[in-house]
């Protein structure tokens, strides 16, 4: 029995009640059901009879224990107590919550998903680097977190674009052109430019290609050889990517928004919802109307738009997209950006509270860790990730909510040990399989499956946290906390640890196969795969052995 199951008994025992007792009792919308904190207390806990009782007109303990009577009775319930001033402990009888097990595998990857944010269409923006040098350690956070919550509002029933903001106009394109050209031409970069060993590179493979550059006036090569940098540079960028896991399945180039006229367009739009002024020979957004500290300059006075017209076009053209949910990942040093850019939803006609979402993270620190030596003055992910492995940084990176400033240890992470999370989860995973494994070898199969013979009280644990998953994946994806289901495979494979220790899944020596045997493995497949799934959810691999 799941706890969407335990919610329509409580349901079903409040309209029982409501009909004995002549009463006019509703289930609370946010109906609780979650796991206590002492076993002790029983399988499930519930405050429904707090949340109800004024409505009753009776005390929460007298609901409490009328609730309790009639879910007492309910096939699958062992016993429901009342505790403290109000709550309603539930135990299941053995069948009830070995039959998780069997959901589970027959689920498979689909476990835990639902339809929670059915219906949303929601644009996800993170990393979204200048393409004018590699990933670095600031951009590695939001590349972890941004791609695992994009996969857990998946695994809830919406509709996620995750994209890559290609911020490749303005003056920074500029200096990064010059760097290359002086590069190429055996000059120091230009005071402001960009130094490390990859400005070199690519320049050197700009003249493999076009050896006549070598010689070529610059002012005739400059925007070609903009141009194929840029090109290069971003490639770079989604290579390493990939080495880290995460894909985007939107590109998008601000530079696009110059040559479709979407600035000039998208300005307009606002004059004619009201909130564009002219002052100063400048053209202003009155975001001060929505909050902001002061109005914002979208066109200056010399004709140059700002940055912040192409935010306000990038926001419209996400709108025009379809994207009723627009979130943005940014970086600690952009607190700033909150205000203004709720002020560009709400001068859109949209509400800043639902259209626009704007989390900020916290900085890294990464002890021990060495410039790039291609890069010069920055940490590289791709280093990183050559030193501490893709699953570790991104395990240990999603595991700690946004808004708390983070340093990694990379002894702890680079070490085969309970004290690092990602291996402890990871092992969990494996030694479930190897279970398996041994299991089939010895002749235990899984066809018979009597989930009542799933009694010791490891086992309750056990599948208490496997029948949690999806509620735990709901709540993720609705707080944007990975964290949560890290969190979560942590506690989970501790309680398999445990179970590992005290139950056998095969046989000892000369001992008959059972169907205790059978049934142990069908918990044992359930482990494994709810491991599975959500470490995928974090991005990072399950494996068969280690």
């Amino acid at each position: 029995m799941t706890p969407e199951e335990l919610k329509d008994a409580i349901a079903a025992a409040i309209s029982q009640l409501n009909e004995e007792r002549g009463l006019s009792i509703e289930a609370p919308a946010s109906l609780v059901v979650e796991r206590p904190k002492n076993r002790a207390h029983g399988d499930w806990s519930t405050n429904v009879a707090l949340q109800s009782a004024k409505r009753a007109g009776l005390s929460p303990r007298e609901l409490g224990a009328d609730l309790a009577a009639l879910l007492s009775a309910r096939e699958g319930i062992a016993r429901a107590d009342v505790a403290g001033p109000g709550f309603i402990n539930i135990t299941l009888e053995a069948a009830a919550a070995g039959a998780v097990a069997a959901d589970i595998v027959a689920a498979g990857r689909d476990y835990g998903r639902s339809d929670e944010l059915a219906g949303e269409t929601i644009n996800m923006e993170f990393v979204s680097a200048n393409p004018t040098g590699p990933l670095h350690l600031g951009h590695t956070r939001w590349a972890a977190l941004g791609d695992a919550i994009a996969r857990v509002l998946r695994a809830a029933g919406g509709s996620v674009a995750s994209e890559y903001y290609i911020n490749d106009a303005g003056s920074q394109m500029e200096t990064f052109a010059d760097s290359v050209l002086a590069r190429m031409h055996g000059r120091d970069v230009p005071e402001g430019g960009y130094p490390g060993q990859y400005i070199a590179d690519i320049a050197q493979a700009l003249l493999e290609r076009h050896p006549q550059w070598s010689d070529a006036p610059e002012d005739e090569i400059r925007a070609q050889v903009r141009a194929e940098a840029y090109e290069l540079q971003l490639a770079d960028i989604r290579s390493t990517l990939d080495d880290f896991g995460v894909a985007f399945d939107v590109w998008f180039s601000e530079q696009s928004l110059y040559d479709s006229n979407a600035l000039a367009t998208s300005v307009q739009r606002l004059r004619e919802q009201g909130h564009v002024y002219d002052e100063g020979g400048a053209v202003w957004l009155r975001t001060t109307t929505f909050g902001d500290d002061k109005d914002r300059v979208l066109i200056r006075a010399d004709g140059n738009p700002t940055y912040f017209a192409s935010d306000a076009a990038y926001y419209l053209n996400k709108r025009d997209r379809g994207y009723e949910r627009k979130v943005y990942l940014l970086g600690a040093d952009h607190h700033g950006y909150v205000g203004r850019l709720k002020a560009i939803a709400a001068a859109a006609g949209d509400d800043p509270e639902a259209n626009i979402e704007i989390l900020i993270g916290q900085l890294i620190k990464v002890n021990g860790a060495k410039l790039s030596k291609r890069a010069g003055n920055i940490i590289e992910l791709r280093d990183l990730i050559d030193w501490l492995g893709a699953d570790a940084l991104r395990y240990s990176l999603a595991r700690i909510p946004a808004d708390s400033p983070l340093t990694l240890d990379p002894e702890v992470l680079r070490s085969a040990s309970a004290d690092n999370p990602v291996y402890y989860v990871q092992y969990a995973h494996a030694r479930a399989r190897g279970v398996e494994r041994n299991a089939r070898a010895a002749g235990v199969g899984a066809e018979d499956f009597d989930p009542a013979l799933l009694s010791d009280p490891t086992e309750a644990v056990l599948l208490s946290a496997l029948a949690d998953y999806p509620r735990v994946v709901a709540q993720a994806a609705r707080l944007r906390e990975p964290h949560r289901v890290a969190r979560y495979l942590e506690s989970l494979a501790a309680a398999f640890h445990k179970w590992y220790d005290a139950c056998r899944v095969s046989p000892r020596g000369d001992e008959e196969v059972t169907a205790t045997h059978s049934a142990r493995l069908v918990l044992d497949r359930a482990t494994a795969q709810v491991l599975a799934n959500g470490l995928e959810l974090m991005g990072v691999s399950a494996p068969e052995r280690m």
